[in-house]
C-alpha cells in the first residue's frame, strides 16, 4: 500500500522519517503544496536533518550511516530514502487537488493542522478534511483533534477520535473514514487516567486537574511581533525563546472523546509553555474520596501505573529521575511515570450539608460531614514530537492500513 503524507512540519517530517525506518508501506508520496527552496536537493537536506533529532542517518542506523537519501529526480519530484520510493507533490494545497487518486494513495495523514473539521464543506475554497476524500483516498488520519467551527453541528458519524491502546478498538473500519489521533497532550493524559480508573473506579475521582508544561510549537514567535487585528491572547505573539508563556490546551475536551467516563468528573487542563524544542511533561492532580482507615498511598499508586505498563508498553513506568531531554526519541512511549515524585496526602474534609443541593438535614443535627479526601500528584513525561506522539501515529496508521486489505 501507498501512504500520502499531507504536509511536511514538524509531525510531517517526523512521519516520514517513522515510515522510511518501519518500511511497513511500499512507497510514500508527500504533498507540500509548493516549492521548497531551490528545489529537490534543498527538500532532502532539510528532511535529512534536524535540529532536535539530528540527522536522519544517524536515527535510522547509527554514527557509522551515511547519507539516506538518494536518486533524486527533480522533473519527476521523486528520490529514495532508506531504500523507500518517495515521490513529492509539490503543486496543490487544497485537500480535494492533491492528486492522491493518480498516485495511487487510499490513505492519508494530514499534518498540516489546518484542515481539522469533519464538517466542513469540501467546496470551501479554503480547503477541507474531506476534500482528500472526495480527491480519491479512502481513509484519512489527522495529526491533531477534530475542532468543528460552526455552533450547533454534532461530530459526523464517520468520524472518529482514538489514541493506540486506550479505545483504538472503537474504530470500525466500514463505518469511519476520517479518524483523530487526538493530541501529543491527550495522549500522554489519558495513559495517566486510564489506569486509575481501571484500578480505583471512575467513581471515586471528585475533580481532577492537569498542566502541561509544553515544549514551543511552530505556531509561536521566535522574536516578539504585534498581533494580529482583533487579537485577545497577547502572550502568543511573544518570544518563545527567553519567556514562559501561559497558553491554553483543547486536551480535556479531547480526553472526553478518547475516555466517556471522564465527561462525569470535573476536569480542568491548562498549558505553559517553556523555551525547548521537545520534550513535554504533565502534573496531574486528583481528589479521591476515599478510607481514613485505609486511605490510597503513593505505593499504591504507583503499583497501578507499573502494572499498566507491563501489559500496555505505551506507558512507562521509572523510579529513575529524569529530565525533558532523556525523553527524546523514547520510542513509542505515550507517558513516562516519574514514580519518585508521586506524590498523596489524605484528610478529612469538612463539608457543610446546609450547601448541598437535596440534603436530607435532620432539624438540630450537625450539617457538618467529614468526608475523608485523598490528593494524589502524578508526574508524566512525554516527547511531543518524535518519541511519543508520532511513533504512535505510526502504529494506528499501520493499524488503519491493515484494515483496509
Amino acid at each position: 500500500m501507498i501512504l500520502g503524507i499531507n504536509g511536511l512540519g514538524r509531525i510531517g517530517k517526523l512521519s516520514l522519517w517513522h515510515h522510511v525506518s518501519r518500511k511497513h508501506f511500499s512507497e510514500l508520496v508527500i504533498n507540500t503544496g509548493r516549492n521548497v527552496g531551490g528545489g529537490l536537493e534543498d527538500l532532502a537536506a532539510s528532511i535529512e536533518r534536524d535540529s532536535t533529532y539530528g540527522r536522519l542517518g544517524t536515527y535510522l542506523h547509527g554514527h557509522k550511516a551515511g547519507r539516506m537519501i538518494q536518486e533524486l529526480n527533480e522533473a519527476a519530484g521523486t528520490m529514495l530514502i532508506n531504500g523507500v520510493p518517495v515521490k513529492i507533490l509539490r503543486e496543490a494545497r487544497n485537500p480535494k487537488d492533491i492528486a492522491w487518486r493518480d498516485n495511487g494513495v487510499k490513505l492519508v495523514v494530514d499534518t498540516t493542522g489546518v484542515f481539522k473539521d469533519p464538517t466542513a464543506d469540501v467546496n470551501d475554497g479554503r480547503g477541507a478534511m474531506r476534500g482528500h476524500l472526495q480527491a480519491g483516498a479512502e481513509k484519512v488520519l489527522l495529526s491533531a483533534p477534530f475542532k468543528i467551527t460552526s455552533k450547533g453541528l454534532d461530530m459526523p458519524e464517520d468520524a472518529i477520535t482514538t489514541v493506540m491502546g486506550i479505545n483504538d478498538e472503537m474504530y470500525d473500519s466500514e463505518k469511519h473514514s476520517l479518524i483523530s489521533a487526538a493530541s501529543c497532550t491527550t495522549t500522554c493524559l489519558s495513559y495517566m487516567i486510564k489506569p486509575l480508573m481501571e484500578r480505583l473506579g471512575a467513581d471515586r475521582i471528585l475533580s481532577a486537574s492537569m498542566v502541561t508544561v509544553h515544549a514551543a510549537t511552530g505556531s509561536q514567535e521566535v522574536l516578539d511581533r504585534l498581533p494580529g487585528a482583533g487579537a485577545s491572547d497577547l502572550r502568543k505573539n511573544r518570544s518563545i525563546l527567553n519567556n514562559i508563556i501561559l497558553t491554553t490546551t483543547g486536551a480535556a475536551k479531547a480526553l472526553a472523546l478518547v475516555i466517556p467516563e471522564m465527561e462525569s468528573i470535573g476536569f480542568m487542563a491548562e498549558s505553559v509553555r517553556i523555551p525547548t524544542s521537545s520534550g513535554s511533561l504533565i502534573i496531574l492532580v486528583l481528589n479521591l474520596q476515599d478510607d481514613m482507615d485505609s486511605p490510597t498511598k503513593r505505593a499504591e499508586i504507583n503499583t497501578i501505573y507499573k502494572e499498566f505498563g507491563e501489559i500496555n508498553t505505551y506507558l512507562q513506568y521509572t523510579e529513575k529521575q529524569n529530565v525533558s531531554s532523556d525523553i527524546l526519541g523514547n520510542p513509542a512511549a505515550a507517558t513516562v511515570i516519574e514514580a519518585s515524585e508521586t506524590h498523596t496526602r489524605t484528610a478529612s474534609i469538612p463539608v457543610n450539608l446546609e450547601k448541598v443541593k437535596a440534603a436530607n438535614i435532620t432539624p438540630g443535627s450537625d450539617p457538618i460531614l467529614n468526608v475523608p479526601v485523598t490528593q494524589a500528584v502524578v508526574y508524566g513525561w512525554y516527547d511531543n514530537e518524535l518519541g511519543s506522539y508520532t511513533n504512535m501515529l505510526g502504529d494506528l496508521t499501520v493499524q488503519v492500513a491493515e484494515k483496509m486489505l
